[in-house]
């Protein structure tokens, strides 16, 4: 079986786009979108100055973070190496577009399913070369078998000095340039800019502008690029990070308040009533952001096990199962012994599932390896952490109303403060060490110096840690738990958010 790739011979390129148009009619791409295209980088200063075109398209990765992280299957690899897609089976969750390094997927504006260079399957599977290396005029696109020692592709790699786009991340890619010039292939040498055709356009980011003016300096300079496209993440992400972690948190403590005497069953009806509500409110948030909501069904009947999408269905389906277990037990069986060993038993499994619930988000961001913020391991153990935390406040809010259940008086304020304390500690260790690429480290200056300042630090350390703090001291227990909540919400806003700043190509 041949293993099939591409090289672009940048030596020969003249930046003509006849790939592009080749490409669109090929596949009927719609306007504002690209399956391939070309960037152009430049350096230095008229007259001495040189222009650098830069072909891009899918890789075709030999491990492919897209095809990984897609709960369905629509991403799929073929035999020959190829990455295909199909579309029937896509759910629109974006987050193969998360796990490209390469920013090589779009949302077809048409269908609202993820599409991208599949190498003109229909024409390979016929025995004729994909269009954009038939339309090339100067044969700068090459493809074939690189495993073929006799053809042309092989023969390049072989033979000249060759560059594999961001051979860091492990995809092992089978798109490799010849002639290439490294800011070409590393976008924060040559970061979008507002000053060329297109980077004005809607789909522009100012925060990604501001970035890359700041970034760009006397160095190389994107002149010209396609459009940049839109966050593929917004804030109904970042909201269901924050629900999912007060449910898990509210069944967690209060099963630990329940193991440890401090109440005598373990959920209340307004324990049980918050943790199926923000669940509830968890499931809504991820059917909504989907571009075909109506196939979210398919998750849990077409599943791709290795995607932590699948996984986390899987885990908030069996939890919404065991709370409401748990709190029939709770209702009707506490008067009997049995019916407070079923508690234990059943309040146990449910708090080990609720930590899998809090922390698989972080896995799933982990999955998706272009944002390498997101590669960080610290993100399991704080998002675990702020469930335990949202859980205190939960249960603190809940023990000042009329309802049965909840941490009241000295209670609420010593646990509170006891949870509460980790934080600045997990921020410290987050964001003081030096990260481990560069695009990590513009996302956290993004947060911490940069667009995102203000919300970081007079949202997060201000509201979030300094007032609760302050308040929870002087006794007002209930205003210091809503802002911590409303900390925690910041924070996972500017997590999901700021990383998705970072230019990909």
């Amino acid at each position: 079986m041949p293993r099939i790739g591409f090289a672009i011979d940048n030596r020969a390129c003249i930046g003509c786009h006849a790939c592009t148009v080749a490409c669109k009619s090929e596949h009927d791409v719609p306007i504002g979108v690209n399956r391939t295209w070309v960037k152009y980088i430049e350096k230095g200063e008229f007259p001495h100055n040189r222009r650098f075109f830069s072909v891009q398209r899918c890789n075709h990765c030999e491990d492919a973070p897209c095809v990984e992280i897609c709960p369905v299957t629509s991403l799929f690899k073929r035999p020959d190496g190829i990455v295909d897609f199909d579309s029937d089976r896509c759910i629109g969750c974006k987050a193969c577009m998360q796990a490209c390094p390469y920013d090589a997927l779009y949302l077809d504006p048409v269908t609202h399913t993820a599409a991208k260079c599949n190498y003109c399957t229909h024409r390979v599977d016929q025995g004729i070369e994909p269009a954009c290396v038939v339309i090339c005029p100067v044969e700068a696109i090459v493809s074939g078998d690189l495993d073929d020692p006799s053809g042309r592709l092989a023969r390049l790699d072989r033979e000249q000095r060759v560059q594999y786009p961001k051979p860091e991340k492990n995809t092992r890619p089978k798109l490799f340039y010849v002639g290439n010039d490294a800011a070409s292939l590393d976008p924060t040498q040559a970061p979008p800019r507002a000053d060329y055709l297109w980077s004005a356009d809607a789909g522009v980011s100012p925060k990604t502008l501001k970035l890359a003016e700041e970034e760009a300096g006397d160095r190389a300079r994107r002149v010209y690029d396609a459009r940049i496209k839109p966050t593929p993440w917004g804030w109904m992400v970042s909201a269901y990070v924050t629900t999912k972690a007060i449910s898990a948190g509210t069944a967690l403590i209060a099963f630990v308040m329940f193991v440890f005497g401090v109440q005598t069953r373990w959920l209340t009806h307004a324990e049980a009533l918050v943790a199926l509500g923000f669940l509830g409110l968890t499931g809504a948030l991820l059917v909504a952001d989907l571009k075909k909501p109506t196939r979210f069904v398919y998750v849990l009947l077409r599943p791709q096990w290795k995607s932590w999408l699948v996984r986390g269905a899987y885990a908030i389906s069996a939890f919404s199962i065991l709370l409401l277990v748990g709190w029939g037990l709770s209702a009707f069986t506490s008067e009997f012994d049995w019916g407070v060993k079923a508690q234990r038993r059943v309040g146990a499994l449910a708090a080990l599932i609720s930590l899998v619930v809090a922390a698989y988000t972080a896995l799933l961001f982990a999955q998706a390896r272009g944002r390498d913020y997101w590669q960080n391991p610290l993100l399991v153990v704080s998002m675990t952490w702020d469930a335990v935390v949202a859980g205190v406040c939960a249960m603190a809010l809940i023990g000042l109303t009329d309802f049965q259940g909840g941490l009241v008086g000295m209670q609420a304020q010593v646990w509170l403060i006891l949870t509460a304390i980790p934080l600045p500690l997990l921020l410290a260790i987050e964001f003081l060490p030096q990260h481990a690429t560069r695009g990590a480290a513009l996302a956290a200056e993004m947060m911490t110096r940069g667009a995102f300042r203000g919300w970081f630090w007079g949202g997060v350390i201000g509201l979030g840690i300094v007032a609760p703090f302050v308040l929870i001291l002087m006794d007002a227990v209930g205003a210091g738990a809503i802002l911590l909540l409303g900390g925690i919400a910041i924070r996972n806003h500017l997590i999901v958010q700021a990383p998705q700043h970072v230019p990909l190509r």
